[in-house]
């Protein structure tokens, strides 16, 4: 498993494409989770890239905090407009982790409020889930034709094109 950075290094496509289709749609993407009937739960979400990590951020107490805490395997889907992929899109799956690091709690909250005026500073942040990725993928158009980027932690990025 690796953190955000290592999915950049590991994957500089699949980031770029994420990256790129999440900010352009103001940070949302849909996170899918595992109810505790063990049927999927899809959820309206705006992860943030903050620093090495992909964090995972919400209203603590959500169904899909829930979740998460039972059962920490997520798959992470850009938000998708347009039917046919023009502007690509990415999803990314792993294993949620709460990261207790208050130090780096207090930068993102300083950040948070810097970005947004949303004022988070000084709370405690439990959970405060950071995405470990075991997986990812992308669809770009390339020239005319589809480009399928698939990978796996150690094993580099593999590229399909689809006429």
């Amino acid at each position: 498993m690796v953190t955000w950075a290592g999915l950049q290094d590991e994957a500089p496509r699949i980031a770029e494409v994420f990256a790129r289709r999440h900010a352009a749609t103001g940070n949302l993407c849909m996170l899918a989770t595992l109810r505790s009937d063990g049927f999927p739960r899809i959820s309206p979400m705006e992860p943030t890239l903050f620093e090495d990590h992909l964090v995972l951020v919400g209203m603590p107490g959500t169904t899909k905090f829930r979740d998460l805490a039972r059962d920490p395997r997520f798959c992470l889907h850009t938000a998708t407009t347009d039917p046919y992929v023009g502007e690509g899109d990415a999803k990314l799956w792993g294993e949620a982790r709460n990261l207790q690091a208050p130090d780096l709690h207090a930068r993102f909250a300083a950040d948070l409020f810097e970005r947004s005026g949303m004022d988070l500073r000084g709370q405690v942040f439990d959970p405060f889930y950071v995405a470990d990725l075991t997986g990812a993928s992308s669809i770009a158009l390339v020239d005319d034709q589809l480009e399928i980027t698939i990978w796996k932690p150690g094993e580099g990025e593999r590229v399909e094109h689809k006429a």
